[in-house]
This record gives structure tokens, C-alpha cells and sequence, in this order.
């Protein structure tokens, strides 16, 4: 069975490189382009069941693949950034650098955020419910730091080193079962886009 796990397009505070965590902020024109192009991909996984986030730019972008009434589950919210949550990816990095990376690496959180290990717990719990749900292929709207937790969760994959999912491309994780033990790398950053796209958290 396939996991296919599609990073929301483009947002408006994507542009900015502004951490979102659990805030909502709208697909931009180009986010919003990216999700139509996606629709192909979509339509040639043909997924037995379609899940999201539910936050707002999870659910608009299932709505532009045609998913208007796609089943959401909080599990596959992003990582709640705590005070964070709407700060500058490139003001953290010059004036908290130690911190950043540590929080990058899963070793830091910021004040009233997210542990880490807690995150990649709910993540887990929710591929591992809809896999056992499904007949066969899922594909699952989310966000960027949900498909690093998934990566850690099933590759094993320390999330210092995975590289952020362009918005509106996919990762596919191949499991030998509903289960949900072991999974495969099946194809990172499907449909993405021009590399002078947008990619932040």
C-alpha cells in the first residue's frame, strides 16, 4: 500500500518565510496553480481514500484537486511552533541560530510549542489509522514538517537531514501492510514545481 503525502501549496506567508505551525494563511495565486497541476498526479495514483489537515490551506488545496469533501483529521496538522508561530525562517536563523538548528534537528522547542517526539506520535497514529481504513492507496493533504515526521516515523531519517517538500509535490511511502511497521521510499517531491519556487515551512 502507498501513503501519498502532498505538501499544500504555496501560501502567502510561505512568500514572507514565515513559520505558520497551526495559523492559517491563504494559497497565493501561485500555490494555488500548484495544486491544479497536481490534479494529474492525483488522478494517476487514483487513491482508494483521500484524508487532510484540518487547517485552512490543507483543505483549499484539496478542494482545487476536486476533493470537496475530504475527510480531515487534526492528527495531520503542522507542528504547533509555540511564540514561533509567525516569526521570520531568515530573523530566527540570524538572531536564535543554536536555537534553529536544534529545533530543526527535533532537539529544541519553542516556548508553548510542540515536542518533537510528541508530533511524530500523532503523525504516526494517523497514517497508521487510515493505511488500516484504506483498500488501497491513501493520499493525505499536509504539510511540509508532517512529512519530515513521517519520514523519521518510517525511513528512520533524522530530520536534520530531510529537505523541505516544494509546496504542491508529494512524497510516496510504500508500506508492506496495514500495519504500518516498515515502510519504502517510494518517489520525493512529485509534481514539484520550478526550482525558483518558494520552499519554507
Amino acid at each position: 500500500m502507498r501513503f501519498i503525502l502532498l505538501r499544500h501549496g504555496e501560501t502567502l506567508w510561505n512568500i514572507e518565510q514565515r513559520l505558520q505551525g497551526h495559523e492559517n494563511s491563504e494559497l497565493s495565486d501561485r500555490g494555488r496553480e500548484q495544486a491544479l497541476r497536481f490534479a494529474k498526479y492525483a488522478s494517476a495514483f487514483q487513491p482508494a481514500l483521500v484524508v487532510a489537515s484540518d487547517l485552512g490551506r490543507t483543505k483549499e488545496t484539496a478542494r482545487l484537486l476536486g476533493y470537496e469533501d475530504v475527510v480531515c483529521d487534526k492528527r495531520f496538522r503542522e507542528l504547533n511552533m509555540g511564540e514561533w508561530t509567525g516569526r521570520s525562517k531568515p530573523e530566527l536563523i540570524a538572531n536564535h541560530t543554536d536555537d534553529y538548528n536544534a529545533w530543526r534537528a527535533g532537539q529544541y522547542t519553542p516556548r508553548n510549542g510542540e515536542a518533537w517526539a510528541g508530533f511524530c506520535s500523532r503523525v504516526a497514529q494517523g497514517v497508521r489509522h487510515w493505511l488500516s481504513q484504506a483498500e488501497g492507496d491513501v493520499l493525505a493533504v499536509v504539510h511540509s514538517g508532517v512529512i519530515r515526521a513521517a519520514f523519521s516515523e518510517f525511513l528512520g531519517i533524522p530530520p536534520a537531514r530531510i529537505i523541505p517538500t516544494t509546496p504542491g509535490a508529494a512524497a510516496v511511502l510504500n508500506f508492506e501492510n496495514r500495519a504500518g511497521l516498515e515502510a519504502k521510499l517510494e518517489g520525493y517531491n512529485i509534481g514539484a514545481v520550478a526550482p525558483d519556487e518558494t520552499v519554507s515551512d
